[in-house]
């Protein structure tokens, strides 16, 4: 068996690590150009005809040159931070390179004042005829729409500008708040007072006792601080109202679902598909209850695990593993994931120091990826691998695209990992050495999907029906509370015995202020990657070239036009969604079956 390196290789970017002189070079090369871009495009000229636009393309190909470079360098100092949590100089490295990006985002306002100023028939002319510009049209088409669709450049600047202190701040406070609470549990016959992160770990607890005295000891803690959630929740939509009224955007779902690159006609076929289906994932949760011995699933409960996959993998078994299923799908995929193993691009050693989680991150100017994670020998860590190279492998296939066709929505940024994801869980059931094993591992399975379709759904339902009462005003915390309850019981078609009232309060995702609605895109991301592998399955060896169109079109297109073309399927209606959902039901089917 072939045995792999554990740690990655970051010297072959930038040798020395944080105290690395060729990364400060870089930097320093790095802020220049970006300075004397701005000083470009602040004289740039408007092309009054399709032969005139020299200047312009010019200025496009320096800023797709400084995002390739920006984004090397965020990610090497991404690395160095996550391998070492003590390595003081990389937190200043990243203070550093998070200055250069904003003044990078200041490039693309004053780029989309210019795009405002060229004529449209001029426009779409030096698009259709410049070579440079014809793999690049789509998304710069979207920034002139967009553009058009906003407050003049000047104003929106304003709003940006003010947006620091009064809507991003909220955010900040709500961040601030959460890191103050800390929540009192009873260990060993003594209280302890543990941070929300701990608390959150404590709730997966195996016996039900300690998650029920937990969830209780949660949800006080929350309701102590829901004036303050209440508050930052309510000035976060506030502003974001106020802003779309002045855009004149009537729509709470327009900006996310532009985001998304998706029409809300899509959002709401998918919704109403996984409405249609949710009975077997109900009789899911029933049985579940009946497993572990309860009449009805609390809130805490869902999540409880059946029982423990005591099978240990070794790093060369799971490498072997994963090359060895993903070459039955897609032979490309396969050499792409031995080459990350070969040379180093994952960090996967079990050792103290390394932060927590799993990640996958581009290094565009050198053609590589790097994942990271800490690999400790189960079941759940070699699915998280594949999910990393899945990633990995979505980069890679676009590494020679222009820079601004990369740039795919945060919808589709699941496919390739999640399509990867399922190979190898598949594999391991198909692999499983008992029928309690296969019950563990079609648990997590199925879980997983009632996470999406219906926890999901929740906080769907929930922002949906909240920005609705917050354009009548302020809306206090008890009808919040009460919101959230209604949307989970709609959304679980009432199968739980207790719920989650302060989950309004308790979930990070409904304060972003990046990105709103971050909801959705998570469950479209797992539909669309169920339907691509379901044709996978049907079409066997044939798919592999165009799931590789497919995943270099990702930044290139509309979710609709780019399912038209590589999928040949509408997402506008249910057809799709219903294969995308029968690949759950038959793990949800099983799981029934065999817990009979």
């Amino acid at each position: 068996m072939q045995s792999y390196n554990q740690t990655w290789d970051l010297d072959v970017f930038f040798p020395g690590g944080s105290s690395s002189p060729e990364f400060a070079q870089y930097i320093s090369k790095l802020d220049m150009d970006v300075q004397q871009l701005l000083q470009h495009l602040q004289h740039l000229h408007i092309p009054q005809s399709a032969e005139d636009g020299d200047d312009f393309q010019q200025v496009v190909e320096r800023l797709q040159d400084v995002q390739k470079r920006i984004a090397q360098a965020m990610s090497f100092v991404g690395c160095l931070m996550a391998q070492d949590t003590k390595d003081k100089k990389a937190v200043l490295l990243n203070g550093q390179v998070k200055s250069l990006y904003a003044q990078y985002s200041s490039v693309w306002t004053l780029l989309d004042k210019a795009i405002l100023k060229v004529d449209a028939d001029v426009w779409s002319q030096l698009l259709r005829q410049a070579e440079s510009l014809q793999g690049i049209a789509f998304p710069l088409n979207e920034r002139r729409t967009q553009a058009i669709e906003k407050l003049p450049p000047e104003q929106e600047v304003l709003v940006n500008d003010l947006a620091v202190d009064g809507y991003h701040a909220w955010e900040s406070l709500y961040d601030t708040t959460v890191g103050r609470m800390s929540i009192p549990l009873e260990e060993n016959g003594e209280t302890a007072a543990v941070s929300v992160g701990q608390a959150a770990n404590k709730l997966a607890s195996s016996k039900r006792e300690e998650r029920a005295a937990v969830f209780q000891k949660w949800e006080e803690a929350w309701a102590e601080q829901a004036d303050f959630c209440a508050d930052a929740l309510n000035h976060l939509a506030g502003f974001r109202l106020a802003v779309y009224k002045h855009r004149g955007w009537n729509s709470v779902l327009k900006e996310p679902l532009a985001i998304n690159r998706m029409s809300e006609q899509t959002l709401q076929t998918m919704w109403d598909v996984i409405d249609r289906n949710k009975d077997i994932f109900v009789q899911y949760l029933h049985r579940k209850a009946k497993l572990l011995g309860l009449e009805r699933l609390s809130w805490h409960d869902v999540s409880a695990p059946l029982g423990k996959t005591t099978k240990q993998v070794s790093y060369a078994e799971a490498a072997e593993f994963i090359l060895q299923h993903f070459q039955r799908f897609s032979p490309k995929m396969a050499a792409f994931a031995e080459q990350a193993f070969r040379n180093r691009w994952i960090e996967a050693e079990d050792r103290p120091g390394k932060r927590p989680g799993g990640f996958c991150t581009g290094f565009p100017v050198s053609g590589q990826t790097r994942i990271f994670l800490t690999f400790s020998g189960t079941s759940s860590n070699v699915s998280t691998l594949a999910h990393e190279l899945g990633h990995g492998y979505h980069q890679y296939v676009m590494e020679d695209m222009p820079a601004l066709a990369q740039n795919y929505a945060m919808n589709v940024a699941e496919t390739a990992s999640t399509f990867a994801e399922m190979i190898v869980s598949d594999a391991a059931l198909r692999q499983a050495a008992s029928d309690e094993e296969r019950i563990v591992l079609l648990d997590e399975k199925v879980e997983r999907a009632v996470a999406f379709f219906m926890n999901i759904h929740a906080r769907f339902l929930f922002e949906t029906s909240f920005y609705e009462e917050r354009k009548n005003g302020l809306v206090d915390m008890e009808m919040l509370s009460q919101l959230m309850m209604t949307a989970q019981k709609t959304a679980y078609k009432d199968a739980l015995a207790e719920y989650h009232p302060h989950f309004w309060a308790s979930k990070l995702h409904f304060y972003i202020t990046d990105v709103p609605f971050y909801n959705f895109p998570y469950t479209f991301g797992f539909l669309f990657s169920s339907g691509i592998y379901a044709q996978a399955l049907q079409e066997g060896a044939s798919f592999e070239d165009r799931y590789v169109a497919l995943l270099r079109d990702t930044g290139s297109m509309t979710v609709e036009e780019l399912a038209a073309k590589h999928l040949r399927a509408d997402l506008t209606k249910p057809d799709f969604w219903q294969s995308a959902v029968d690949v759950s039901i038959a793990d949800a089917r099983q799981f029934l079956e065999l817990t009979k």
